[in-house]
């Protein structure tokens, strides 16, 4: 027998800018074993939307005890206690694809069945059957609606820890392992971390043979999709089979773009060209420095203030900028970079978040990726 105690209903058409994502919810639904489940796109939006709904009852036991006592009252008192949720299909498949949908609810209520047990404030055992979901349903037009047991619910409302992602993300990015590495980078601290290509490959479910090939086929294009659609992205490198990530807020970039005025692509074109002739970067990092000057409008202008800073403490030296090239060019600019990063707001708050436009190691090997760095 289920019993269904609580009834939600996605009644508000206003998208939310972001979700929090429990950190017990995270581990135990999506990263057991700390492997990612494999989940397709239209799950995850389901879940999101879930999330999205309930948002307004998820709270911190430490902040809220008696909630908690309310909350076991109502779901953690007798067995295979549900809650029932409604959510719009146009929301899990855009395009209108009943497939989709059927396809998305279908894998979520096989996913991971079988009975929880969870013990209640009071000490008691309560046992519920099914996945994350269960039952769903066309009982309303353009709706679907589905049970959601206790055992689950609790991990997504009552959130001692939790993270905020993007709501968007399910809708902006298509491939399922970005958005996954997006919720395990945003439970990353600050100062970064570091892990083994193998660790990584079983994390993600990934078959790379190399540091380079993980970094340039992979942490590549994920890194470009969190810099256009995510609040939180990363800078990366690796040594060997070691590969470092370090997050960063893009709230605090602009966004990249597509440069539509002709006269300022030109004019950075120009510059670029300056930097390269002047201070032979060919062949020494060149496309890093390129990429991040041409693509991020606040990075180039933290490049230039650097770059002023640079020419500045030269001639108090009475000594010539020319005669920094290749890569001392580049490693006299970053220096300068960390160090007004590090005097701002944002490298207060995340000191390792610092543009990258150059990055040296012992031993590393060059990318066999044309026109590619060790770190993009």
């Amino acid at each position: 027998m289920r019993f269904v105690r609580k009834k939600f209903e996605d009644k508000n058409e206003k998208v939310p800018d972001r979700i929090r994502l429990g950190n017990h919810f995270v581990d135990d639904f999506i990263f057991e074993g700390s492997e990612a489940a494999d989940i397709p796109i239209n799950a995850l939006r389901v879940i999101f939307n879930i999330i999205s709904i309930i948002s307004s009852e998820q709270f911190r036991p430490e902040d809220r005890p008696k909630q908690l006592s309310l909350f076991d009252e109502e779901f953690q008192t007798e067995n295979n206690i549900f809650a029932s949720i409604k959510i719009r299909n146009s929301k899990i498949s855009p395009s209108g694809s009943t497939k989709q949908v059927v396809d998305a609810y279908e894998f979520l209520a096989r996913f991971k069945m079988g009975w929880y047990k969870s013990l209640n404030s009071k000490g008691k055992e309560i046992k519920t059957f099914g996945g994350l979901i269960s039952t769903p349903s066309y009982d309303q037009r353009g709706f679907t609606g589905f049970l959601i047991s206790s055992y689950w619910l609790k991990k997504l409302i009552v959130i001692p820890e939790y993270n905020y992602v993007l709501f968007s993300l399910v809708y902006n990015i298509k491939n399922n392992k970005h958005i996954l590495f997006a919720i395990w980078l945003s439970k990353i601290p600050e100062s970064g971390t570091s892990l083994k290509l193998s660790t990584l490959n079983k994390k993600f479910g990934l078959n790379y043979k190399t540091a380079n090939d993980f970094c340039f086929k992979f942490l590549k294009p994920v890194r470009e999709n969190l810099d256009r659609y995510s609040n939180i992205s990363f800078h990366y490198k690796y040594k060997a089979d070691i590969i470092f990530i370090n997050p960063y807020l893009t709230e605090n970039i602009l966004h990249l773009k597509t440069l539509s005025e002709p006269k300022e692509h030109l004019n950075i074109t120009y510059r670029l060209n300056y930097f390269k002739r002047k201070y032979g970067l060919l062949g020494y990092g060149f496309s890093q420095f390129s990429y991040q000057y041409r693509n991020i409008p606040q990075t180039r202008e933290i490049i230039e203030k650097s770059y002023r800073y640079f020419i500045k403490s030269n001639r108090k030296k009475n000594q010539k900028s020319s005669d920094f090239q290749g890569k001392e060019f580049l490693k006299e600019i970053q220096k300068l970079i960390i160090e007004l990063y590090r005097d701002t707001k944002a490298g207060k708050l995340l000191p390792n978040g610092y543009p990258v436009i150059f990055f040296e190691s012992e031993n590393q090997m060059e990318p066999t990726s044309k026109n590619h760095n060790n770190e993009l």
